[in-house]
């Protein structure tokens, strides 16, 4: 039985995470995102994952081709059987609340909720109008910015908790056919995208900020993962994972 699983930012960092688990578990991965095939990312990943995964480029703000890329994807790899939607990006600044910007904002939420959103309405649609013998999932990778306040990257928290909504909205939609639909909301990950933060945060979390002392990893998302797109957790559909050591426990 083919599985094939659509990894958005699959290249490097959590996504690529991701990936290792799905390949060490059997799918066949294609990994989207919108840097050029020639990156290093992307080169490092693709040996790292072997004949299992493909690279395909696409930009998610380009929602009008979506449906082609996800044609090529299904005639090169077969039907796609769970998408992890999980490429985002940070604010372009870390800064004020009162002092974001129109742009800064716009693309946050283009890629991170609009984007998101369009790729994976057209993954839906497509799931529905196949037949699949394998369990098929949507799985959004959001963040415990959702829920948690950071005022110095508003746009960021207000695309995550856009994208928490849109998991449930999907959950709703696809139960009926027996499509799983799940949210993982990672904690303080190391990865590229928090690489300038690292010193800040270390301390932090030896401190005791992450109840679990330590950084996150990439393999820890992986592996809160495979069990969701295997199906393990079929009748949990609409749930939200944290991922992260503690972080998001009310404390005093």
């Amino acid at each position: 039985m083919t599985k094939t699983a659509l990894v958005t930012g699959g290249q490097r960092g959590i996504g690529l995470g991701i990936c290792e688990a799905l390949v060490e578990d059997g799918y066949q991965v294609a990994i989207l995102a919108q840097v050029e095939p020639e990156d290093q990312d992307v080169t490092k990943a693709l040996d790292q994952l072997g004949s299992a995964a493909r690279y395909y480029r696409h930009d998610l703000q380009e929602i009008a081709g979506h449906a082609a890329i996800l044609d090529r994807i299904g005639n090169e790899l077969g039907a796609i059987t769970t998408l992890v939607s999980n490429a985002g990006v940070p604010a372009k600044t870390r800064g004020d609340l009162l002092e974001v910007q129109p742009d800064s904002f716009d693309f946050v939420l283009g890629v991170n909720l609009r984007g998101a959103f369009f790729l994976a309405q057209e993954v839906a649609r497509r799931m529905l109008a196949g037949h699949s013998e394998a369990y098929q999932s949507l799985i959004f990778v959001t963040s415990v910015s959702a829920e948690m306040v950071s005022i110095e990257r508003a746009e960021y928290c207000v695309s995550k908790a856009g994208a928490a909504m849109m998991a449930d909205l999907f959950t709703a939609r696809m139960a009926p056919h027996g499509i799983g639909v799940f949210q993982i909301q990672p904690g303080i990950i190391e990865s590229p995208m928090t690489a300038g933060v690292k010193d800040k945060y270390t301390s932090r979390i030896n401190d005791g900020l992450v109840p679990a002392r330590r950084w996150g990893q990439p393999e820890d998302i992986g592996s809160a993962i495979v069990p969701l797109a295997q199906g393990q957790m079929a009748y949990a559909t609409g749930t939200t994972i944290k991922v992260d050591g503690g972080l998001s426990i009310p404390r005093l």
